[in-house]
């Protein structure tokens, strides 16, 4: 078969000769970097990252092949990607509203019931730590009485079991307070994640 040609009476010939032998080999066109047009049953190394066309027997582009994309044209394509899925995500989560709500005030209403179950574990959580706060204000008296806590020097050492419940119990009032933290910031998130609701069911509903 031909290799390259930049003749279309040369494609032709070409491509009937390999018509009539029965041959289905690829064809390609391609344009260099000066402009010249060139045809081949395959591609040299050199032209490899430029765009290309595959040719039917009849000449007729039948295929369009990209030529190796610059940094620019990647980031720009994945940019492009990336606002599509949004919008995908959006939708979706539009639709998801509009089924789930009738109304502002359904809206409003599930929120309050969200805010209540938030603020019973906030509230639990406080009556643990003041439980605990007190319990290790009464351990602290007591190891008050003993060396390292005491500085007289004919103090008893504290004992081993004494200094593990202190432990345990500044350990346990730590956690608490984790979580008390982390319900707040909990409730708080799910709070503005219901206003963002409210706000685009309005939109989507056309409401002031």
């Amino acid at each position: 078969m031909f290799r390259t040609a930049v003749t279309a009476g040369f494609l032709i010939a070409a491509m009937s000769s390999a018509t009539f032998a029965g041959e289905h080999e690829r064809v390609y066109r391609w344009v260099d970097e000066n402009g010249q047009i060139h045809y081949g049953d395959s591609i040299p190394p050199e032209y490899s990252d430029l765009p290309k066309q595959v040719l039917n027997e009849h000449a007729v582009t039948v295929e369009h092949l990209e030529g190796r994309k610059t940094e620019e044209q990647l980031a720009a394509e994945a940019k492009a990607r990336e606002l599509e899925m949004q919008k995908e995500l959006q939708l979706r989560a539009d639709k998801a509203l509009l089924a789930t709500y009738l109304s502002v005030e359904e809206i409003i209403m599930h929120r309050d019931r969200r805010v209540e179950l938030f603020q019973a574990q906030s509230r639990v959580t406080e009556l643990y730590l003041r439980n605990l706060e007190r319990q290790l204000d009464k351990l602290k008296r007591e190891a008050s009485r003993y060396r390292p806590y005491n500085d007289n020097p004919g103090a008893p050492l504290i004992s081993e079991d004494l200094v593990a419940e202190l432990n345990e119990t500044q350990a346990t009032i730590a956690r608490h307070q984790k979580n008390l933290l982390e319900f707040r910031e909990d409730e708080r998130q799910m709070v503005a994640q219901f206003e963002g609701d409210i706000n685009r069911f309005k939109a989507l509903k056309g409401l002031d």
